[in-house]
């Protein structure tokens, strides 16, 4: 099977193209991985390539040692994974060791993986340990979740909650909640740590003035998960328009008949009294 044609490179490429026209990616903002399974790199085995010099990742993932990862590139645009996939993407093979990777499809002339990508594999080896189900990890530069950050506390509890009293449904698509991580200069080894932490516990991390991560089992998932905190935040920022308080909105109890309704559980620190 050519790589292109494979269904898990086809899936990778329509996030990217549903996250562009969202409008979460301006210019080259924004990147995504996606840890490939053995049987998809059978596959596609003929279409790789290992000629190319291994990198230092910089950060150290021995859990991931010699796993595949399809990875949007340094300095790429969202907008042009479509048009030009080989170009936009890449797929690349980390070492025995977990602290070198290379090139071994994809990213054609002179490309590199994302400047994130010690986060991405430093999230991914974090979720992985949790269930290894978990397969995507996803960074936007969502419109209204950014606003919030300069208005709301940071802290996971105010997010978590304000986003929760939004819509009915946010609870039960993240019920874990919201990790918060105070500004940081992205692409180096310490915002990868402080979200990794985040990401012990939570599936969304926020960047403060930044985006957000999303991590999950698959692609739909994924973009399901940030397509919803999106929606919330948007719902929020229009409420703050129009006053600076809410005259009603889902209070503790309702949170919990709703966790016991859908069979979730909502950690109770987050169901705090206002």
């Amino acid at each position: 099977m050519k790589v292109l044609d494979a269904p898990f490179v086809q899936g990778f490429m329509r996030l990217a193209d549903d996250g562009w026209q969202m409008g979460w990616h301006e210019r080259n903002g924004g990147n995504l991985s996606y840890r490939v399974k053995a049987e998809e790199i059978k596959g596609i085995r003929d279409g790789l390539c290992g000629d190319d010099a291994w990198q230092p990742i910089g950060a150290s993932v021995p859990l991931l040692a010699g796993e595949y990862f399809l990875v949007t590139g340094s300095g790429k645009y969202f907008r042009n994974v479509m048009r030009a996939p080989e170009d936009s993407i890449g797929i690349i093979e980390v070492d025995a060791a977990g602290d070198h990777y290379r090139i071994v499809w994809g990213l054609v002339n002179g490309g590199k993986p994302t400047s994130e990508l010690p986060s991405h594999l430093m999230n991914l080896e974090v979720k992985k340990k949790r269930d290894e189900k978990y397969r995507v990890v996803y960074h936007c530069h969502a419109t209204n979740l950014i606003a919030l950050t300069f208005v709301l506390p940071l802290t996971d509890e105010a997010f978590t909650r304000e986003l929760w009293e939004m819509a009915t449904e946010c609870p039960v698509v993240f019920p874990d909640g919201i990790g918060v991580v105070d500004w940081m200069v992205p692409g180096g080894r310490d915002i990868a740590v402080a979200t990794s932490r985040l990401m012990e516990s939570y599936d969304v991390a926020v960047w403060a003035h930044h985006g957000m991560f999303c991590a999950g089992e698959d692609f739909d998932l994924t973009f399901g998960l940030a397509h919803t905190v999106e929606k919330a935040a948007e719902i929020l920022v229009k409420m703050l328009s129009m006053r600076p308080d809410k005259r009603q909105t889902i209070t503790p109890q309702n949170f919990r008949d709703l966790a016991a309704a859908f069979k979730v559980e909502l950690p109770e620190k987050f169901l705090y009294e206002k």
